[in-house]
């Protein structure tokens, strides 16, 4: 085994990957933490699989930068695709960062996502009630892919029979950012931020007209700013709008999607979450650490540094494997267990540092209320056939899962 694991390691090509590994890709993630944990790869990228060294490159903004402009340039051209993600919260680095996020998290307060809270509930509800009036239900599509899609349109209060093109453009917008591209693929994903674009241009110019509560609608409030008069250009404004949707929509529906999964195969931990629903929250995290709804994040350095005893000169693409330092042994005993009691468990599924997930708080509240509800309207759900994986190494979650209600 030892000698299979320096091999499978030695020939790791984030560019070339195999079935298996989108099937489960944790045996490679092992082989690689144990035996090249800071990896070369061909294209001259640098893959870590090592809890402490990803910590070390989120907190360390000034070395490893989040901007993507040298990085994007030549993956799209000049495209939509890199006006979007060179414009977005995610892919930029302090003052820029700082001054979105601010009005971002301006907007997620707590006392916010608290008064969200019914919503979800009544929404996850009507869910239930449909699936228990067909009798059985595909997991994502019936579900996990309904909630996220419809709390991000409450928060930036798209009307209701305008939404039904949102999850199809984020997942082409999404689809975009895997290590390969094909051209299809970015053609999709062109359309998608062009569309989404033109869309949304029309929005908020029906918001400027007749503004919402800032309170609640977060489109109000990025168009109307701070108080000290900060505001976000209209460019910032309409790609930061589409990240809010991407950030929220694909993650969740991962994190509902794979957590549901994960029980049905982990049958006593899906009994002991029964038995004992005030374990959700805890469930909930390690949801997020044994399958990491976003596996991967990248950094560039910015001047030569020295990473788990590797120097790397600047301009040093790094890729931040989440998934595999959500299971490092260094940090999480006995990682490959699943156990809705974990404690501590300091997963990086939301990142840390800096650039932590800005709506964290929120998804974890439509992961405990999904499941938690689920689970108690369906306790013997079971996976009726084989579950669907997404085919993308970045966003680990399912197509389509079919299921049993009991």
């Amino acid at each position: 085994m030892n000698a299979d694991a320096k091999e499978l390691a030695a020939h790791f090509d984030l560019e070339k990957l195999t079935a298996e590994f989108y099937d489960d890709p944790y045996p490679t993630y092992r082989a690689l933490r144990e035996n090249e944990p800071v990896k070369r790869l061909p294209n001259g990228t640098v893959f870590l699989t090592r809890y402490d060294d990803l910590v070390t490159t989120y907190k360390n903004t000034k070395s490893f930068s989040s901007d993507k402009k040298r990085e994007f340039a030549p993956k799209y051209g000049d495209t939509p695709l890199y006006e979007h993600h060179t414009t977005s919260l995610v892919f930029n680095d302090p003052p820029a960062h700082t001054r979105v996020r601010r009005l971002i998290m301006g907007a997620l307060s707590p006392r916010a996502i608290a008064g969200m809270e019914p919503d979800i509930v009544r929404l996850v509800d009507g869910l239930l009630d449909a699936i228990a009036a067909k009798g059985a239900c595909e997991l994502i599509e019936d579900f996990a892919a309904s909630i996220p899609i419809e709390v991000i349109g409450n928060l930036l209060d798209v009307p209701h029979d305008e939404r039904t093109p949102l999850r199809d453009w984020s997942l082409a917008i999404l689809g975009a950012l895997e290590p390969v591209v094909s051209s299809e693929v970015a053609a999709r994903g062109n359309t998608a931020v062009k569309d989404f674009l033109a869309y949304l241009e029309t929005l908020v110019a029906r918001r400027r007209e007749k503004p919402g509560n800032p309170e609640r609608d977060v489109l109000t409030r990025l168009i109307q700013g701070e108080e000290n008069g900060e505001r976000l250009t209209e460019k910032e404004l309409l790609h930061n709008c589409i990240f809010l949707l991407n950030a929220g929509h694909e993650t969740t529906t991962n994190l509902i999607g794979n957590g549901l999964v994960a029980l049905h195969r982990n049958p006593d931990q899906k009994q002991r979450l029964i038995d004992n629903p005030d374990l959700i929250k805890t469930a909930v995290e390690e949801m997020l650490r044994y399958e990491s709804s976003n596996q991967l994040g990248n950094r560039m350095t910015t001047e030569r540094v020295e990473l788990g005893g590797v120097v790397l000169d600047a301009g040093t693409s790094v890729t931040l494997c989440i998934g595999a330092a959500n299971r490092d042994p260094a940090q999480f005993p006995d990682p490959e267990r699943f156990d809705v009691a974990r404690s501590p468990n300091r997963h990086l599924a939301f990142a840390t540092g800096a650039h932590q997930c800005a709506g964290m708080a929120l998804a974890r509240l439509e992961g405990a209320i999904a499941i938690s509800r689920f689970l108690a309207r369906f306790p013997d759900y079971a996976v009726s056939g084989r579950p669907v994986r997404g085919g993308r190494v970045r966003f680990r979650g399912f197509l389509s899962v079919p299921c049993a209600i009991g």
